[in-house]
């Protein structure tokens, strides 16, 4: 029959033995994960030339003050309209659609263009020379699609009025 274990010799790592292990691990690790380190440490040193860990770690230093100078600021009674109006900026941009908001701001670009050159050669446009540009397909386009706007626009006011836009009750 066997003999009864009555003693059990077990092992406990010396310091040494665990911080061996424990960089042996951390080395396994990185190997393992080898590009996203580098890039990380390619993103580090950008930030540090630049200044923003500089920035990062004295905010963090002075992390009560800057709290409190924080709260103070938004706290003051324009800072929560400000902040209604962010959020009400980014639902707006999440419901237009990439392509017409391309569109448009290409437009608007090429409109802004002309409008500098224009200042710029110090044009002046008679009554008529304004009324023959009518007949021209691009001014057409432009303000057909102005006044699309504003039909969709007006529409927008009298199904949802606004006593700051419209004080009579909506009627504009």
């Amino acid at each position: 029959m066997a003999k009864a274990i009555r003693q059990i010799n077990k092992q406990v790592p010396n310091a040494m033995e665990e911080q061996a292990q424990s960089i042996g691990e951390i080395l396994k690790a990185l190997a393992d994960n080898k590009e996203g380190i580098l890039s990380a440490l390619a993103i580090l040193k950008n930030l540090q030339e630049i200044g923003i860990l500089d920035a990062l770690h004295a905010i963090l230093e002075n992390r009560t003050d800057v709290g409190v100078i924080a709260m103070q600021q938004v706290n003051q009674p324009g800072m929560h309209n400000t902040i209604k109006n962010a959020i009400y900026l980014f639902n707006f941009m999440g419901t237009l659609k990439p392509d017409q908001l391309q569109s448009m701001l290409g437009g608007v670009t090429k409109g802004l263009d002309h409008m500098g050159e224009s200042i710029k050669n110090h044009e002046k446009h008679s009554l008529w020379k304004l009324g023959k540009s009518l007949r021209n397909p691009e001014i057409k386009a432009a303000l057909t699609t102005m006044v699309e706007f504003l039909h969709g626009m007006g529409e927008s006011f009298t199904q949802h009025p606004s006593k700051e836009l419209h004080p009579e009750g909506g009627q504009g």
